[in-house]
């Protein structure tokens, strides 16, 4: 008796690696953007204690997890060209670890 061997795919892989770089990206925008704009400063003030940064995490863990679901159900039986994928997140990770220094993000301050 033979056995099918399905073939591996790389999208589920794919989604959540891209999806890491989408979260990251969100999070440098929202520091970004919460520096340069009071009022998105003020919105993003989720528990007062902690001030912006509730909201900045929360909102990156948000567009993270809908970021990784979407992808997730659209790769899930697919083969996708991973080096791509990769070459994008890092791009992605490193604006977002831009947004979130302090040198960077005070240039466009209040």
């Amino acid at each position: 008796m033979t056995t099918q061997e399905t073939p591996l795919t790389t999208g589920p892989a794919a989604a959540a690696i891209l999806a890491s770089g989408i979260g990251s990206l969100a999070l440098g925008l929202c520091t970004t953007l919460a520096q340069a704009l009071g009022p998105v400063k003020n919105v993003l003030i989720f528990y007062s204690p902690a001030g912006p940064l509730s909201g900045k995490t929360t909102v990156a863990v948000v567009i993270w997890g809908v970021a990784w679901a979407v992808l997730h159900s659209q790769w899930k039986d697919k083969h996708v060209h991973f080096a791509r994928v990769f070459v994008v997140t890092l791009i992605m990770i490193a604006l977002g670890l831009l947004g979130t220094f302090p040198l960077f993000f005070e240039l466009f301050g209040s």
